[in-house]
């Protein structure tokens, strides 16, 4: 097994691997702490470690300081199930002058595959001089895993496929400054094809058959590998069709008991506890969301009708017959996506007498970091109808006046305006100006 660990560091350090078009995701390390990215598979967490790599050795750091291991690779798979250190001891086998006198870079891509994997990091942090980074596809790196068995030995980051900015800077076009008439209609241009073929960096390129076949690969791949098989578990059709029933409803509530009574209308056994943790899988592979109601008590939070959004929306098309879904909940899922990016916890409000507001987040101050209020966003594909237009601003203005916020934001399609009204502003923008004002 030495051998094998030894041929795969070296092959690594000699190859040139690809590091894609640059991510607006920052990771800052700090001494004796892990940087941990986390995100759904193919989301480009790999090729943004070689990012991370390629700005090391510009810095002057030599490639032999640099260890990379891929837990998928099938030649370790019996180093999975234990005796990680031999990882280290390979690596200083080729390199013994570095032990103790040079820092080491170690990368360990889709380490979640292999056993007692916090154990290893911890004492590597602890008696080598390396810093660490590591990849995963499952949330619970971020959250249970980390916190109990790394003892506050990690810091983590999540990645998601591409948002509209980086999407742009795929595609080459610059956005960054002053838009001219000709580079507004090419951002225009740009974001339908982003509202098409959403963020996955592999099919961001791909024509529409290829890129159906690759969304649905990604989508069974999560369900088989991430869910299915990591959790052995015991109705995976039930996992299946309850995927599917909540893809087909995007931003619509839903309960345990409306998804319970759906899966026993197909004969499936599972029960109500069973499809409570199959939503928890579904959000620990970062591939659908739940949304709760905005709401101080916790009870009431689990107890109201929750909705469910997809990792990216272009998938929701791809995956599904297309009856149900409509441009408004593509347009829905995307404004989500990129609040989550920013907000672990996203949620909706409804107000007093009953209307809805699609998202509510917090306002964060960008040199303090602190809460300085709330950001209420209302999501319509178009307010040209009256009643709609009625609807949805009543709506977001009662919302603001109960939280206290002089300002909303409804997201359209392609219309631009400004509402005053109770001396209160609402900024109606188009998809495309929304997600490029909002922070990275």
């Amino acid at each position: 097994m030495l051998d094998t660990i030894r041929t795969i560091i070296l092959d690594f350090q000699e190859s040139r691997p690809e590091t894609g078009v640059p991510r607006r995701v920052r990771i800052e390390t700090l001494r004796g702490k892990a940087a941990v990215c986390i995100g759904v598979r193919r989301s480009g967490k790999s090729t943004f470690m070689f990012q991370i790599m390629r700005r090391l050795t510009d810095s002057g750091v030599s490639r032999q300081n640099i260890l990379h291991i891929n837990f998928f690779d099938d030649r370790l798979r019996d180093l999975r199930s234990g005796g990680l250190g031999r990882i280290m001891d390979a690596y200083y086998s080729i390199y013994p002058e570095k032990k103790n006198s040079e820092t080491v870079y170690c990368f360990f891509d889709e380490i979640q595959m292999a056993s007692e994997w916090e154990a290893f990091v911890d004492r590597l942090m602890r008696t080598e001089n390396c810093d660490v980074y590591l990849t995963g596809s499952s949330s619970r790196m971020l959250s249970r895993e980390i916190a109990t068995q790394m003892r506050g030995r990690a810091l983590s980051w999540e990645m998601f496929p591409f948002s509209f900015r980086e999407f742009l800077d795929f595609k080459g076009v610059e956005w960054n400054g002053p838009l001219t008439s000709q580079r507004r209609l090419l951002v225009e241009k740009t974001f339908n094809d982003f509202r098409d073929a959403g963020g996955f960096p592999e099919v961001a390129g791909a024509d529409r058959t290829m890129r159906v076949k690759i969304h649905q690969e990604y989508f069974n791949t999560v369900l088989f590998r991430d869910l299915i098989e990591r959790y052995d578990a015991p109705h995976p059709r039930a996992i299946s069709d309850l995927a599917h029933r909540l893809m087909e409803s995007i931003g619509s509530p839903y309960s345990i008991n409306s998804l319970h009574g759906y899966l026993q209308s197909l004969a499936h056994k599972a029960s109500k506890t069973s499809v409570a943790e199959y939503l928890e899988w579904f959000e620990d592979a970062y591939f659908l969301f739940t949304v709760k109601i905005f709401d101080a008590s916790l009870a009431r939070a689990n107890a109201n009708p929750k909705k469910a959004y997809c990792v990216d929306h272009a998938m929701i098309r791809s995956v599904t017959s297309g009856i149900l879904i409509n441009d408004g909940h593509i347009l829905e899922n995307m404004i989500f996506t990129a609040l989550r990016r920013l907000h672990p916890d996203v949620r909706y409000y409804r107000t007093n007498s009953g209307r809805e507001v699609d998202f509510i987040v917090p306002s964060i101050s960008p040199e303090t970091g602190d809460r300085t209020g709330w950001r209420l966003v209302q999501v319509c594909e178009s307010l040209a109808d009256p009643r709609t237009r009625k609807r949805e601003v009543s709506a977001l203005l009662e919302a603001m006046d109960e939280m206290k916020e002089a300002a909303g934001t409804i997201v359209t399609r392609d219309e631009e305006d400004r509402i005053d009204a109770d001396g209160k502003r609402i900024e109606v923008l188009p998809a495309w100006r929304f997600l490029l004002t909002s922070p990275d």
